[in-house]
């Protein structure tokens, strides 16, 4: 056994020598919690799997979608979640033949953990949701907000139309579905505007579309009932109250 031993130390070591560094490199702490941070808490990690949620993803798309991010950086942050599983990249096939990034089925499941964060840290008050939002970033939104309750009874089909990025939303038997979309034919309505931000107004705070369309450029086409019923299944959790400044006196 002893010998045994030894030779499956040994058939392993190239493993574990090509394995890139991870846990432990921060906190030197065995909290999977811990370690998650260790894998994607990188600055701009999080955001680049955030814009392959809704699928594959070339350089170019990710960098237009995250402006501040610059070409270095990105290539590090891909290459380094490359390395650990959490995404792949593949070639199209003529006659796009570029390069594309897409997540594995473990980094799909990242998902369920950022819309918990989300859930979490859009209850304070410092929350700004007039900063830029991208159209995935949107579109993820409402998977997180979206509430089954409300929609129970309801069954829709509406595109989503941010200029350079197209979305269709499914409502159905309570759930919901969305995926990115060429071809916007066929849907019961249509929400067009410049920016993907455009529709917090009416989704989140439930102002008044005329409003909302006069100040952001959102406009609603097709089925206009069937369009606010949609964005009526969405709200988001209540703030916390703010800190008490003279508590900590």
């Amino acid at each position: 056994m002893k010998f045994q031993n030894e030779s499956n130390a040994r058939q392993a070591e190239p493993v574990t020598a090509t394995a890139p560094s991870a846990h432990g490199r921060w906190y030197a702490d065995a909290c999977a919690a811990s370690f998650a941070f260790e894998l994607i808490g990188e600055r701009w990690s999080m955001h680049v799997m955030r814009e392959l949620m809704l699928g594959a993803r070339r350089f170019s798309d990710i960098r237009a979608a995250l402006p501040g991010i610059s070409a270095k950086v990105l290539t590090e942050r891909l290459t380094r979640l490359e390395e650990l599983g959490v995404l792949i990249r593949r070639k199209l096939p003529p006659p796009a033949a570029s390069q594309v990034y897409k997540l594995t089925e473990w980094g799909y499941m990242a998902e369920s953990f950022m819309q918990e964060l989300g859930r979490w840290s859009v209850r304070s008050p410092l929350h700004d949701p007039t900063l830029p939002l991208t159209s995935v970033s949107a579109m993820l939104s409402l998977r997180t907000m979206f509430d089954p309750a409300k929609a129970a009874g309801l069954a829709a089909r509406i595109g989503f139309d941010f200029g350079a990025d197209r979305f269709i939303a499914e409502l159905a038997h309570g759930k919901l579905a969305i995926r990115r979309a060429e071809d916007l034919a066929g849907v019961d309505a249509l929400f067009r505007a410049p920016a993907a931000g455009a529709i917090l107004p009416l989704f989140y705070g439930k102002r008044d579309p005329d409003e909302v369309a006069a100040t952001t450029g959102l406009s609603i086409h097709g089925d206009r009932d069937a369009a606010l019923r949609f964005a009526a299944v969405f709200s988001l959790p209540p703030k916390i109250a703010p800190p008490d400044d003279t508590a900590m006196r």
